[in-house]
């Protein structure tokens, strides 16, 4: 049975539409997705990021557990800081995607919660003799996220501004009203953003406190239908549509969330082969389509009658004004500009490699 966000009937009132995604019901749009996008790419979106949830690690060997399981080098992370990071199988392929924040004396992981449930059973399967507990916090906390260019003012207007953290992934407690929350420098659009992790106890508090403040900034709901829009402009892989139990770590080039130099870890081997074979045979790049329509996922990408790979997402770019996509790119064929034909259920569509960011209001940062 799907789960439905806490701010189920918050959502409701406001108009929205709702939809079951990965057994969560959250909302698909509030009338005017277009409309939803525009606020983000000029403004700033509210997101109900509800669907992800927080894995609390403890114990006097949680650093160097944790630093044989991920990607990256969860070492150099000083309490505050953050990191991407992912989980892998002996093969290289992605079992989940996460973020790691360190406090004091805990790693919290951020992942989407269809995916916690077997990254605990992965993480428990190699915790032997480490004295580490793994905690799951989906029940304790919900999720919001502040998305835009005037994302930082706005919470300037709420919180003291050297209160809100400063680099990416960086963290830290603020206090909105009486009641205290986490913020997180992140981004699901490519523009500026903060996720707030919320006690549920105080999640519709804390969002009638945001939502009066951000009237002067016409803050907007952003539902799934925009988020779609702008994560795929930004070149934000997710799992589970772009990425999955298949998938080599090095082919979705997501360079910021490993470390080729940090040592063993589960996985390491097969990619520091490949790195030492210097290339994987894909990796996942944008295209930029002609026409006016989106291509199917899972569409053929071919050249010169030979296919060379598939698309992943694709949608109408609203900046660009023409469809756009992410596939699958056979590595002879990555070059920005190469052309190409996608085949989407008997449509040819004339296409091009192309560079990310996508949209001009990425280009300019």
């Amino acid at each position: 049975m799907a789960k439905p966000t806490p701010l189920l009937e918050l959502h409701r009132a406001n108009g929205a539409e709702v939809a079951e995604e990965n057994g969560w019901i959250l909302p698909s749009h509030f009338g005017a997705p277009l409309d939803e996008y525009r606020a983000v790419r000029s403004g700033v979106g509210i997101l109900d990021l509800c669907d992800y949830t927080v894995l609390r690690l403890t114990g006097p060997d949680r650093v160097s557990f944790l630093q044989g399981m991920v990607t990256n080098d969860v070492k150099k992370l000083a309490p505050g800081s953050g990191m991407s990071a992912a989980i892998l199988d002996v093969s290289g392929k992605i079992l989940a995607d996460l973020r790691v924040l360190s406090t004091e004396d805990s790693f919290l992981l951020l992942l989407r919660e269809p995916l916690a449930q077997k990254a605990v059973a992965h993480l428990n399967r190699y915790l032997v003799a480490d004295d580490v507990e793994i905690a799951g916090l989906d029940t304790a906390y919900g999720m919001i996220s502040l998305q835009g260019p005037k994302t930082r003012a706005l919470l300037s207007a709420i919180v003291p501004p050297g209160d809100i953290p400063q680099e990416m992934h960086s963290h830290g407690t603020l206090r909105i009203g009486e009641r205290e929350l986490r913020a997180i420098c992140s981004t699901h659009t490519g523009e500026e953003g903060f996720d707030l992790l919320i006690e549920i106890p105080n999640l519709a508090a804390v969002v009638a406190e945001i939502q009066k403040a951000g009237a002067p900034f016409s803050l907007r709901w952003i539902g799934l239908q925009a988020q779609e829009l702008l994560r795929i402009e930004a070149g934000i892989p997710r799992y589970g549509v772009d990425m999955d139990e298949n998938t080599l770590f090095l082919e979705i080039g997501l360079d910021d969330a490993f470390s080729f130099h940090k040592g063993c870890y589960l996985g390491q081997e097969v990619v520091e082969r490949i790195r030492s074979r210097g290339h994987v045979n894909r990796k996942l790049t944008a295209i930029v389509l002609e026409g006016s329509e989106a291509a199917d996922r899972g569409a053929t990408v071919v050249s010169e009658g030979r296919e060379i790979g598939k698309i992943t997402s694709s949608v109408l770019s609203p900046a660009l004004e023409r469809p756009v996509a992410l596939g699958y790119v056979h590595r002879d064929f990555l070059a920005p500009g190469t052309p190409l034909i996608v085949d989407s259920g008997g449509r040819k569509i004339a296409g091009r490699i192309a560079q990310l960011p996508l949209t001009p209001s990425l280009l300019r940062k």
